[in-house]
């Protein structure tokens, strides 16, 4: 399929107001004909090689994936999944995950990766939150027993005898062993049942039918389920792939963990239709990573933004062969000359599990125009959005407010609950992000409605004041939260983590800020910090900003107090 070309919207002129469409696919929307038609253009291709936590590498082709998952499915078929069973999957990113992955889908069941950081009991409970007939587990996680974990979660008394029936967990009926396996496991794999019924099996998934659960990081309550389609997963991850210009001689670094929403669209089915050969890793180190993209000739780095700087500061890099490394997300690997001039006047897409990853869209190697600096992009493909106020009242562009979001790819729903706790009267998805749009259908992200810091009756956006200070030569990462404060309401706080080396402190970042802000956006309370690691993190990296200013108002989280050079 050939890349994108936007469509001008015919109500305007002018390059600023574009819509964007999914091409028609070659196959039915599903992921056993997705699969099948990869394989046949591209089976000989590597479809992932992962760098393994005890060293070494781990790959799998397209056709071996092909093979490895026919035979599994027909082993799952034995132990009663089908249409709409769900089916846990606890396996770090690598052969084992895709593999599981691949077959549980391609015969109508309903995939629910699950988060690899879970103890006992948060695996109990997404257990019977999701209603899982079986899961799928390797059995050490990163040096850890896995298996130890998942008997006391399920209550496994240590009896195999036919289907399980426990009463923490009555839902399941099979824990199943990925990869090698040393020890008794609740369930023994049943023998295969015969091929044809295995595709005849396959010949039934619609694109209509649930795929995947995909759980939220849960970092402010509970994990939501949300629930995705053949369809949704399918159109809208090769929509992404396709608009990064990929083909099937890339080898494209996906360091993003498979059961977020990210690393699975993102990072997994949407390069898989390709061709493209995904380069990953069990757990990231930045000398391991740094030698799989070497090793590996990788040609496109994605990530968080805290991946680029974490390589380039070990002591590695400077010795490692990037040269294949072309466009990315990690601009800081590439040598100056090939640099993007300005990369903050790229989008960075506004996208969440709800939405089957980004719902907002503009061609990610394209520079805009500085008029449009921090735009997100326009409405992705199929996806409409609107913003209101906080009685639900749609503002006029230029307010901010919060985005509401509907469309094609949207979930079909969230684990337990109704159509009316998800959606309101007219489909819209409230997404508790703030933002606002302009007159060309651009929309600015104005952080989370919740994360809003009000400080002396003022309202201030952290995520403006995050864009300012991550401009600052040496800054490798900033955020800013409210810290409360009796008086003010909230005190706006900055903590800021240096790269190796940079000597920049508190003088130089509020200077810096008192340049580009209002006089009540530049915080009042700075931490500066060399160690990332010291700041609190959820289990898909994402920063938990409830526990930041918990440890910032205990004064608990302390800079490392190099004076301003």
């Amino acid at each position: 399929m050939s890349a994108a070309t936007p469509t001008d919207d015919p109500s305007t002129a002018g390059p600023d107001r574009r819509t964007f469409s999914y091409d028609p696919l070659t196959y039915a929307a599903t992921v056993p004909a997705m699969l099948a038609a990869v394989v046949a253009a591209h089976g000989d291709n590597d479809l992932l090689v992962s760098a393994l936590h005890a060293g070494g590498l781990d790959r799998v082709t397209y056709r071996e994936a092909d093979e490895r998952s026919a035979e599994m499915a027909a082993r799952l078929i034995a132990v009663g999944v089908g249409a709409g069973t769900r089916v846990g999957i606890l396996a770090p990113n690598g052969p084992d995950f895709v593999v599981a992955f691949l077959a549980i889908t391609r015969i109508g069941g309903v995939a629910v990766p699950i988060n690899t950081f879970f103890q006992a009991p948060e695996l109990r409970w997404l257990i019977r939150d999701a209603g899982l007939h079986t899961v799928l587990a390797v059995e050490e996680l990163l040096g850890k027993d896995s298996l130890a974990r998942l008997t006391e979660a399920i209550g496994w008394p240590g009896v195999t005898d036919g289907p399980l029936r426990l009463p923490d967990v009555p839902a399941l009926r099979a824990v199943l062993p990925l990869g090698d396996h040393t020890r008794e496991w609740p369930t023994t794999w049943p023998e295969a049942v015969a091929p044809g019924f295995r595709r005849a099996v396959e010949e039934t998934v619609r694109p209509a039918d649930d795929v995947a659960i995909i759980y939220t990081s849960g970092s402010t309550s509970d994990p939501k389920g949300i629930i995705h389609t053949h369809a949704s997963v399918i159109e809208h991850s090769r929509f992404i792939a396709s608009r990064h210009e990929w083909t099937s001689d890339d080898r494209v670094y996906v360091p993003m963990v498979f059961f977020w929403i990210g690393g699975l669209v993102f990072g997994l089915t949407g390069p898989m239709q390709i061709g493209v050969t995904i380069l990953t890793e069990e757990r990231f180190d930045p000398g391991d990573v740094l030698a799989l993209l070497a090793g590996e000739k990788a040609t496109y780095a994605t990530g968080f933004p805290h991946v680029g700087p974490a390589l380039v500061n070990h002591p590695d890099y400077a010795s490692t062969d990037l040269s294949a490394l072309r466009e990315g997300y990690q601009q800081v690997l590439l040598s100056a000359d090939r640099r993007t001039a300005d990369p903050s006047l790229r989008v960075a897409q506004l996208g969440m599990t709800e939405t089957c990853s980004s719902h907002t869209w503009w061609p990610p190697h394209e520079q805009l125009p500085e008029h449009k600096r921090g735009s997100l992009g326009v409405s992705a493909p199929g996806y409409e959005h609107k913003i209101v106020d906080a009685d639900g009242v749609e503002v006029p562009d230029g307010v901010t407010g919060e985005i509401c979001v509907r469309g094609r790819a949207l979930m079909r729903g969230i684990v337990g609950r109704t159509r009316d706790e998800t959606f309101d009267a007219d489909g819209w998805y409230h997404t508790k992000d703030g933002a606002y749009r302009d007159a060309d259908g651009h929309l600015y992200f104005a952080g989370r409605v919740d994360d809003m810091v009000k400080t002396s009756g003022a309202n201030v956006a952290p995520v403006e004041v995050e864009e300012v200070l991550m401009r600052i030569e040496g800054v490798r990462i900033a955020y800013v939260v409210g810290v409360p404060d009796p008086e003010k309401g909230a005190v706006v706080a900055g903590v800021v983590v240096r790269n190796d080396g940079a000597r920049i402190g508190e003088d130089e970042l509020r200077t810096a800020c008192r340049a580009q802000l209002s006089a009540y956006k530049v915080p009042k309370l700075w931490v500066v910090l060399d160690d990332v690691d010291r700041l609190p993190y959820t289990t898909t990296s994402k920063i938990d900003k409830r526990r930041l200013v918990a440890l910032l108002g205990s004064g608990e989280l302390r800079g490392d107090h190099v004076t301003s050079a």
